[in-house]
């Protein structure tokens, strides 16, 4: 232990947590790279295009419904911080425009904690909230995405191990290891914030952020539940029909696959995802497989980014119009080439006072 507190003091001395994290982001995107090298390289475009033309049309609408859902309940990520951190007066459509946009965006431009944050800000600081209001805000919206995922994750790997040995390589075994600790940890921590109220941050001033009840956390759990049990279902009805796979192996692929695309900070985990989806679902045929995944990136993530630049668009028209029209109007001046200072039109005593000047 001391051997290992020693190697991480000196890379953060040396290198930075920061430039870590950015080393094993491009380290992920180096190795998904070179497999969907090795894997695409035989592929036919044509053969990709025939699979996206024969998807059923209504499966593509299914599809596309469940998306809807999946960022309706994003929306509730939002929702429910406000609330945590004491800001209940923003109402849920504000709410609902930043949540919408900021994950629409940060999930297409990468690095979604400061991009989606961005955004966050231009939206709430109009109804007051400041930069520490929104850090807290990132940070409970993070805490739901992750306590989602591990309950489900944990759920479909104690289920289902052999779905996550194709992503992981691990043994069965090991995995339902893995499945039954991260439910154990997930148990601990709901009773953990419902011994007492349990706060984090830096000293007692405005940094710090009051954790939810046990209640409350088995209410954010469920929402993050929800929207990942939303994105798993668009990408099951896009799959091929021929092989069959079960909906919660499949459901433990797609959400270990969109973990990794998450870690590596690249734009909508573009090239992660992909090759760790290639590579658990070898019975499937890769053009097959393929026209399912870009169907998905249209619909989950090409899609909602166009809406989220038109609906920011339209906000700043907005904003700007209300701002001109609230901006009080000033009187109109002109300058006497005469007088040494500006005389206002509206007001008849500095005409009478220059006209004085003048005559003496």
């Amino acid at each position: 232990m001391n051997g290992l507190k020693a190697v991480f003091g000196w890379l953060r001395q040396r290198i930075g947590w920061h430039a870590l994290g950015l080393v094993a982001s491009l380290v992920i995107i180096g190795i998904a790279a070179v497999v969907l090298y090795r894997m695409l390289r035989g592929i036919h475009l044509g053969e990709v295009f025939n699979a996206l033309a024969d998807t059923d049309p209504w499966r593509v609408a299914l599809a596309a419904l469940f998306v809807a859902g999946a960022y309706f309940t994003l929306t509730f990520y939002d929702w429910f911080a406000l609330r945590t951190i004491g800001r209940p007066n923003v109402p849920y459509r504000v709410a609902a425009l930043a949540s919408f946009t900021s994950y629409s965006i940060g999930h297409n431009l990468g690095f979604s904690a400061f991009t989606g944050g961005t955004v966050r800000y231009r939206i709430y600081s109009a109804h007051g909230l400041g930069a520490i209001d929104v850090a807290k805000l990132c940070f409970i919206t993070g805490l739901t995405f992750w306590l989602g995922n591990i309950a489900i994750l944990g759920l479909g790997i104690t289920v289902e191990p052999w779905a996550a040995s194709a992503v992981d390589q691990l043994p069965a075994w090991i995995n339902r290891l893995i499945g039954i600790a991260l439910l154990t940890s997930l148990a601990g921590y709901i009773v953990w914030v419902g011994l007492k109220p349990r706060r984090i941050g830096i000293g007692k001033g405005h940094w710090t952020v009051t954790l939810p009840g046990s209640k409350l956390t088995a209410l954010q759990i469920g929402i993050g539940i929800i929207d990942l049990s939303f994105c798993a279902a668009a990408m099951y009805v896009l799959m091929p029909e021929a092989p069959f796979i079960d909906p919660i192996a499949l459901g433990v692929v797609f959400i270990s696959a969109t973990l990794l695309g998450f870690a590596s900070h690249a734009p909508g985990g573009l090239g992660v995802f992909d090759a760790a989806m290639l590579v658990a679902l070898p019975q499937f045929e890769t053009e097959s497989l393929l026209g399912a995944l870009l169907l998905l990136r249209l619909l989950y993530y090409v899609t909602p980014f166009a809406l989220a630049l038109i609906l920011l668009g339209v906000r700043e028209l907005l904003v700007n119009r209300t701002r001109r029209r609230a901006a009080p109007c000033e009187p109109e001046i002109s300058i006497d080439p005469l007088a040494d200072m500006p005389v206002l039109q509206d007001d008849d005593e500095p005409v009478k006072e220059t006209a004085a000047r003048r005559s003496a």
